[in-house]
């Protein structure tokens, strides 16, 4: 097709499903993110048409040299990731490309921003809507798509709905649960980003996309319990709050906390949609949300599916539906002078008769209490006493991802409500090496959390004295840590 797109949060949601669609569809793509680690795993670099790029727009020393030869942008970046200033962040970085773009040969932009209400604020949707009339100062076509909760497997909004049917009987909300929102199925958003490619606008364009109907919440959570066989009991208190449900989402679901404490934000308002004006330019079927719910839960088994897990068979047998889509995590960074060397020779003596360098008594009481349920963590077992290799069983571990010198991921073998893993992560940064042990759970249902919040202070403690040991054991010296829990 000759022409080159640039995908500004190509390791989002969005992005990460778009990237692959551009590239089969035989546009030439560069696709960005401040983390290009992220890109990196999805194996995107060894496609012939895909150039990934790290891109900083707090910083965005390499934004001229990205838009030259760019014929399209999307622009997918959103800041609620970013923390409690996400804001000010999101019109920071749409100031800096925006000015960018008035130096640049973009034929044209498409922003996907977020419905507006036509009463109430909220700050994350208030800053969606800046960030458009930001991008349109550059005096470059901006078509500009105004999207509510997208349905799809990863799809924060959708997840914290699904988590909340999964992992409570009783879901007690605010009144805000009978406010409207347009929800819209992955597949058809993909098909009008997509069509869109086909125009050549001279002029901006603001356009609402949504589902065939707007739904409440109550009756959206009702539906997801109908096809995921949950029966969803819904009791809205009044004095209940939105910013007081921020609170405590963190405990309930597995989104990221700052992306759930934002959407938290919205839900409060009635965003219906019209989406005639981008139906009539592009018509299409737009899928049912029941229909939008099924394919979703279809293919949940994706995150396991991944390099994250190593495809591990073991992992996909185990996962099972209900699992939070997204992981709990609990895990300690250790800054030091230790070699890389010297660090990833300690890490690969994990388990076996070395234990577990910290706490071993904590670990055998796991391993009995998982004896007296009917597990066999019991059972010591290392193939080689020093050395470690793909597949390799340590106890009641697995090894699914090896990266020597760097990275060791072992798959939990333990009876628990979930699924998880447990990492090892050497950085070398020149004049001083990090190592991070952490934690991942995937928790079925309300015992799964119970289950990850009980062990909790245990992972801390130990992960924590886990890294001073290797550092000990290494002969260097530590110099400062952090935790770090979701």
């Amino acid at each position: 097709m000759g022409q080159t797109i640039l995908v500004v949060g190509a390791s989002g949601y969005v992005g990460s499903h778009l990237v692959p669609e551009l590239a089969n569809a035989g546009y030439r793509v560069k696709a960005t993110a401040r983390n290009i680690k992220l890109l990196e795993q999805r194996g995107w670099q060894e496609i012939d048409n895909i150039e990934i790029h790290q891109l900083d727009l707090d910083t965005p020393d390499n934004l001229d040299t990205l838009l030259s030869n760019t014929d399209i942008v999307f622009f997918l970046v959103h800041g609620m990731n970013h923390g409690h200033d996400f804001i000010d962040f999101e019109a920071h970085v749409a100031r800096n490309f925006s000015q960018a773009l008035k130096q640049s040969t973009v034929k044209r932009v498409i922003y996907l921003g977020a419905l507006q209400p036509k009463e109430g604020h909220s700050s994350h949707l208030a800053a969606r809507k800046a960030t458009g009339e930001i991008l349109r100062e550059s005096g470059i076509p901006v078509t500009e798509l105004r999207a509510g909760i997208i349905v799809g497997p990863g799809s924060a909004a959708f997840e914290v709905m699904r988590d909340f049917v999964y992992h409570f009987p009783v879901l007690i909300t605010p009144n805000w649960v009978h406010t409207h929102n347009s929800p819209i199925a992955l597949r058809n958003l993909l098909y009008y980003l997509m069509a869109l490619l086909k125009f050549n606008p001279c002029r901006h364009q603001i356009m609402d996309i949504a589902g065939p109907e707007p739904l409440t919440y109550a009756t959206q959570l009702r539906k997801i319990g109908q096809r995921a066989g949950k029966t969803v009991r819904i009791l809205p208190l009044p004095f209940l709050s939105p910013k007081f449900a921020a609170l405590w989402l963190r405990f309930v679901t597995s989104v990221p906390t700052n992306i759930a404490r934002a959407l938290i934000g919205g839900i409060s308002l009635d965003l219906k949609a019209d989406g005639s004006a981008i139906q009539s330019l592009i018509p299409q079927r737009l899928l049912s949300y029941d229909e939008a719910v099924d394919e979703s839960l279809s293919h949940e088994t994706e995150v396991v599916r991944s390099e994250i897990w190593g495809f591990d068979p073991d992992a996909l047998a185990r996962w099972q539906p209900g699992y939070g889509y997204y992981a709990k995590q609990a895990g300690y960074t250790l800054k030091t002078d230790a070699t890389a060397e010297q660090l990833w020779h300690q890490v690969q003596l994990v388990g076996g008769k070395e234990g577990y360098f910290f706490a071993n008594m904590l670990w055998r009481i796991r391993e009995w209490m998982d004896w007296c349920i009917g597990g066999d963590a019991l059972k010591r077992y290392r193939r080689d006493p020093e050395n470690l290799k793909l597949g390799d069983k340590v106890d009641s571990w697995k090894v699914i991802n090896i990266e020597p010198g760097r990275f060791l991921s072992l798959l939990f073998g333990m009876k628990a409500p979930g699924l998880g893993r447990l990492e090892f992560t050497i950085d070398d940064h020149g004049d001083h090496r990090t190592l991070d042990i952490r934690a991942w759970w995937h928790p079925a249902g309300f015992s799964g959390l119970l289950y990850w919040f009980a062990m909790m202070p245990a992972h801390l403690f130990i992960f924590r004295g886990m890294t001073h040991a290797v550092v000990k054991r290494c002969k260097a010296t530590a110099q400062e840590g952090k935790t770090e829990t979701i």
